[in-house]
C-alpha cells in the first residue's frame, strides 16, 4: 500500500481512509508486543521503603520479631537489641534494651521476653521493673565454642509446645581452610532445646544454617553453598536427618545422637579428596570437568540417612547466600498467601518458594521476587499492617547494594501483579497456575515453554556447576477452562533434576502483558502417579512451524567490535563482525552471571569495566570464567564458583564485549 500526501505535508483526502486503516492494522499487529515491552515489572507492585533511624546507628540487622502490640524488636551484630515504636510510620523511635551480646544473629519474643542466640548460647533477656531496659540476662543454654570467628549460631524458632531450635555453623581449618571442621559439640547441628533447658542433638549435615523457619508445624533450614553444598536450598528436618555436610558427624557417637552415621561410613562412599603435594601441604580441591562424579541423590542410596532439599535455589540465580524463610500468612501479599519467602545476603532480594508435598516428599520450586534492597537480607519479620521488615548487613559478608547495613520495609500496593502463582508436578509434566487469567493462543504455543533439566555434583569442593544439562521436550499444552491454568506436557523429566521452566511468551488475557518472572526451577524429588494428558486434549501447536519465512534478524545501533570467527571459537583479531548489547545481556542473564556483576560498579563482583582494565586475552577471560581464580581478587569476600557449563562460544562473545569496556 503506497500512502499520498499533500505538499503540506498532510494526507492527501482521497487515500485518508485507506491510510487510516493501514495505521489500525499495523497497531493491531504490533501492539502486543509493544504492550509487552510495556508490561509492569516487581517494583511496580512492590515498593521498598527505608525506615529511618537515629543518625549514627549502624544497623547491622542479625534478627527481627514484631511484638503484640505492633512494636518491633531488631537485634544487631554487634550485639545490641532496640526496641522500635511505631517502626511503620514516619518517624519511629528506636529505644536501646539490651547490650553487651556476643554477634545476634536471631530474635524472638515471646511470653514477655525476648529469646536471641548469641555466639555460645541461647539467651532469655527481660524487663523485670518496667523501665524499658533489659534488667535480666538468663542462660537458658550454652554450648562450647573454639573461639573461630566463623562459629555464628542462628535462632531460635520455636514450635507448638514452645521448644526451641537453633544451629550453629561450623569453623574452618588452619591448613585446610577450604574444608568446613566442627571442633566442639554441636558445630554443623540443629539443637531442640525445652523451655527448661534441656538440650537434644536433633539433626546434623549443616555447614552454614543461617535460616531457620518452623512453618505449619514444620522445621525448615536453609544453606548456603559451599564445601560439599553443590547450591543454596531449603530442607524439611526431622529428628535425625542428615543434610549433607559430614563436620558434625564427629559427635555421632555420642550416647544422645540420633543418627549413628560415622565420619568412616560417610568417607567410603563420598571421596574426601584429602591429597597433599609434593612437600606434603594439602591441595584445595577444584572441580573436575568431565570427571565420573556423584550426586547426593546417589549417594543417599549408600547413605539412607542423607536428606535431599525439598528445593534447591540455583546459585547465582537465585541467591548466594540462602539466608531466612519465613511464611506468607494469609491476607498478606495478595494471591502468594501461605507460601514462603526467603531471603539471600548475598544478592540483597527476596525468592518465593512454593511447596508440595508429593508420595509423602516436600519438593516444589522456586522464582524471583523482589530485588533492590539496600544491603544483604538477612532476617525479616510481618508488621501488623500486613507489610514486611527486611533487616539487612554486609559486613565481612559481600552483598550487592550501596549500604553495608540497612532497616527496609517491603510494602505492597494491593495490585495483582501477573505471576506464576504456583507449580505442581504431574506425572507427565507439570501444571503451572498464573494470579491472571492468560491469553489462550499464546498459552497454547508450545513456543511460549522451554523446560531445561540439570542436577549438581556432591562432593568436597566449594560448589557445583550444573552438570547432566539437557533440554527437555515440550509435547503438549493444555490449557484450563478459566485460562487461570496450563498443563504441560513434557518428554524428559527426571527425578531428583531441577527443572528450569522458561515460561517467555505467556501472555496475560486483558492487558498481553508479560510475566514479571517468567522463570521457575523445581525439584523434582519425586514423580507423582496419575493420568497421562491425551494427544487429543491438548495443543501441539508450534507458531514456529506455521511461519512462512525466518524473521529479519534484529540490528543494534549500540553494537561491539568481535571477531568474525567467533562462532568457532578462533579469534581474530584482523576480521570483525557485530554482536549488539541486546545479545550479550541475553547471554549474561542466561549464565547468571549478572547475579555477582554489572556493568559500571562493584556488586558481590567486580564490574565488568574493571575486569576489563585488568588486559585479560579474550580466551584468558573464558579461562577464568571455566576456571577462576580468586587470589586475582582478595578484595572480594565471596569467591566466584567454577562455570564450565558456559559454552566457549558464550563465554569467548562475552569475553570480547568486557573487552570493548576499556
Amino acid at each position: 500500500m503506497v500512502l499520498i500526501f499533500t505538499d503540506n505535508g498532510n494526507m492527501g483526502i482521497e487515500n485518508k481512509s485507506i491510510g487510516i486503516l493501514f495505521l489500525v492494522l499495523v497497531f493491531a499487529i504490533i501492539s502486543p508486543k509493544l504492550m509487552a515491552q510495556e508490561s509492569p515489572m516487581e517494583e511496580d507492585y512492590f515498593k521498598i521503603l527505608k525506615v529511618k533511624a537515629p543518625e549514627g546507628l549502624l544497623l547491622e540487622v542479625g534478627g527481627l520479631t514484631v511484638m503484640p502490640n505492633g512494636n518491633l524488636g531488631l537485634a544487631t551484630r554487634r550485639g545490641e537489641v532496640y526496641l522500635v515504636e511505631n517502626p511503620t510510620g514516619p518517624s519511629p523511635y528506636f529505644r536501646k534494651f539490651a547490650s553487651g551480646l556476643h554477634e545476634i544473629l536471631g530474635l524472638i519474643y515471646r511470653d514477655g521476653a525476648f529469646y536471641c542466640s548469641q555466639r555460645g548460647e541461647l539467651t532469655r533477656l527481660e524487663d523485670t521493673n518496667q523501665d524499658g531496659r533489659a534488667d535480666l540476662y538468663t542462660t537458658v543454654f550454652s554450648w562450647p565454642v573454639s573461639g573461630h570467628y566463623h562459629e555464628y549460631s542462628y535462632g531460635p524458632v520455636v514450635d507448638e509446645a514452645g521448644n526451641f531450635y537453633v544451629s550453629g555453623n561450623v569453623a574452618f581449618g588452619n591448613e585446610e581452610w577450604w574444608r568446613g571442621e566442627s571442633r566442639v559439640p554441636y558445630r554443623g547441628w540443629i539443637m531442640k532445646i525445652s523451655p527448661d533447658g534441656k538440650m537434644e542433638p536433633w539433626a546434623t549435615g549443616m555447614r552454614s544454617p543461617a535460616g531457620l523457619g518452623y512453618i505449619d508445624g514444620k522445621l525448615f533450614y536453609t544453606e548456603n553453598q559451599g564445601d560439599y553444598m553443590a547450591s543454596g536450598g531449603i530442607w524439611h528436618i526431622q529428628k535425625g536427618s542428615f543434610a549433607g555436610h559430614p563436620a558434625g558427624l564427629s559427635w555421632t557417637d555420642r550416647e544422645n545422637s540420633p543418627l549413628d552415621l560415622s565420619p568412616e561410613a560417610f568417607h567410603a562412599v563420598v571421596d574426601p579428596r584429602k591429597v597433599k603435594n609434593e612437600q606434603g601441604r594439602y591441595i584445595k580441591p577444584e572441580n573436575v570437568t568431565d570427571e565420573d562424579y556423584l550426586t547426593l541423590y546417589q549417594a543417599k542410596e549408600k547413605l539412607p540417612q542423607i536428606t535431599l532439599p525439598a528445593v534447591w535455589l540455583p546459585y547465582g540465580i537465585y541467591g548466594i547466600s540462602t539466608s531466612e524463610p519465613i511464611n506468607i500468612p494469609e491476607g498478606n501479599f495478595g494471591p502468594f498467601s501461605g507460601q514462603m519467602l526467603v531471603g539471600d545476603q548475598g544478592q540483597s532480594k527476596i525468592m518465593r518458594v512454593m511447596m508440595e508435598e508429593v508420595n509423602g516428599v516436600l519438593q516444589g520450586a522456586a522464582i524471583d521476587f523482589r530485588s533492590g534492597f539496600r544491603s544483604g537480607v538477612l532476617r525479616m519479620a510481618w508488621g501488623q499492617d500486613g507489610s514486611l521488615f527486611v533487616g539487612e548487613t554486609n559486613r565481612g559478608w559481600g552483598s550487592a547494594g550501596e549500604a553495608n547495613e540497612g532497616l527496609e520495609r517491603l510494602v505492597w500496593n494491593g495490585e495483582v501483579p501477573f505471576e506464576i502463582r504456583d507449580i505442581h508436578a504431574m506425572p507427565d509434566g507439570f501444571e503451572v497456575e498464573f494470579t491472571k487469567p492468560i491469553d489462550r493462543k499464546s498459552a497454547e504455543d508450545l513456543e511460549s515453554y522451554q523446560v531445561q533439566t540439570f542436577t549438581y555434583k556432591y562432593h568436597p569442593v566449594y560448589g557445583s556447576p550444573p552438570v547432566a544439562n539437557e533440554m527437555a521436550e515440550v509435547q503438549g499444552v493444555q490449557v484450563s477452562e478459566d485460562l487461570m491454568r496450563v498443563r504441560i506436557k513434557v518428554d524428559g523429566l527426571t527425578q531428583y533434576h531441577i527443572h528450569h521452566l522458561q515460561l517467555d511468551g505467556i501472555r496475560e488475557r486483558d492487558h498481553f502483558y508479560s510475566l514479571v518472572h517468567p522463570a521457575a526451577y523445581y525439584t523434582l524429588n519425586e514423580i507423582p502417579e496419575g493420568d497421562i494428558l491425551a494427544e487429543n486434549d491438548m495443543s501441539t501447536y508450534r507458531s514456529s512451524e506455521q511461519a512462512t519465512g525466518p524473521e529479519p534478524a534484529s540490528v543494534s545501533p549500540k553494537a561491539v567490535a568481535v571477531s568474525a570467527s567467533e562462532d568457532t571459537g578462533n579469534a581474530s583479531e584482523g576480521d570483525e563482525d557485530t554482536i549488539d548489547e541486546a545479545l550479550v545481556s541475553s547471554l549474561l542473564s542466561r549464565h547468571t552471571c549478572i547475579a555477582c556483576h554489572n556493568t559500571e560498579t562493584k556488586q558481590v563482583g567486580p564490574a565488568y569495566k574493571e575486569v576489563a582494565k585488568r588486559n585479560y586475552t579474550p580466551e584468558e577471560i573464558v579461562s577464568l570464567i571455566h576456571t577462576p581464580k580468586p587470589e586475582n581478587w582478595p578484595e572480594y569476600a565471596t569467591p566466584m564458583p567454577p562455570m564450565p557449563h558456559v559454552p566457549e562460544a558464550d563465554a569467548l562473545k562475552i569475553a570480547k564485549w568486557i573487552n570493548s569496556l576499556k
